[in-house]
């Protein structure tokens, strides 16, 4: 595989980008890294806490929200690029299309057929909302070619 089928994006907005999206999920993660910092002052040494399951459960969250943004950064970029959108109009639908494709399937499952409460898919939802159609506004704002005269 050859790496010009990849469509090059501005590095600057994949870095943004990331920082945008992973702030997203760390407002959803919040709850997770709430008992663990409270795990950790209960521990009695850093030793211990390090090597809880508190910890390193936490870390891996991290670790697997900050590569997920980034990649997602890249693959909206590359998207407003390859559709050639310019506008915040086109951009929104954009993130509209990216969000019904890929989350709002399983918060349909969720509501109809699972019957999770309402007010906890919503949350989920607001957040994926944010995560596609509030990148794709924001990548498009700030500029995703590499080159924009081309």
């Amino acid at each position: 595989m050859s790496l010009h089928y990849l469509p090059p994006v501005k590095p600057s907005a994949i870095a943004l980008g990331t920082i945008f999206n992973h702030g997203i999920e760390l407002a959803v993660l919040t709850p997770l890294f709430g008992q663990t910092y409270q795990r950790a002052k209960q521990a009695n040494t850093k030793e211990e806490f390090v090597r809880s399951k508190e910890a390193s459960s936490a870390a891996v969250a991290w670790g697997t929200s900050l590569v997920g943004s980034a990649l997602q950064a890249y693959g909206v970029g590359a998207l407003i690029n390859a559709t050639g959108t310019l506008s915040y109009k086109g951009a929104a639908y954009l993130g509209a299309l990216i969000f019904a494709a890929t989350s709002a399937p399983t918060y349909l499952a969720q509501l109809f057929t699972e019957k999770r409460p309402v007010d906890t898919v919503a949350v989920g939802a607001t957040s994926k909302i944010l995560e596609t159609v509030g990148l794709s506004l924001f990548l498009t704002w700030w500029g995703t070619r590499t080159n924009p005269f081309d």
